[in-house]
């Protein structure tokens, strides 16, 4: 499973959003991801429509994505993240395959 956030930052929040990035990879052990890569948008192809950062997260079951999506930490962390998103939740894109 490909987990795939996408976010429309707030303007000067890289810094905090790398931090976010840096204690999701904290949860990475207990919570079995397979890998985690972050980072800002740098696609020349102008079709990013304001969504500048984003990072993906490889699980190897749909139940070991559930277990993330629940808990507590990574609950905590995406609050976080949300505050850093213009519109809050509406500044994320969330796609799992």
């Amino acid at each position: 499973m490909r987990h795939i956030v996408l976010c429309k930052l707030r303007p000067g929040q890289g810094a905090a959003f790398d931090k976010v990035a840096a204690d999701l990879r904290e949860l990475s052990p207990r919570l079995l991801m397979g890998g985690l890569t972050s980072g800002q948008n740098v696609s020349p192809e102008g079709l990013a429509r304001g969504y500048s950062h984003g990072f993906t997260i490889d699980f190897e079951t749909f139940a070991d994505l559930e277990a993330y999506l629940a808990d507590p930490g990574h609950q905590a962390i995406g609050a976080r993240l949300v505050a850093l998103c213009e519109g809050g939740v509406n500044g994320l894109l969330v796609v799992d395959i």
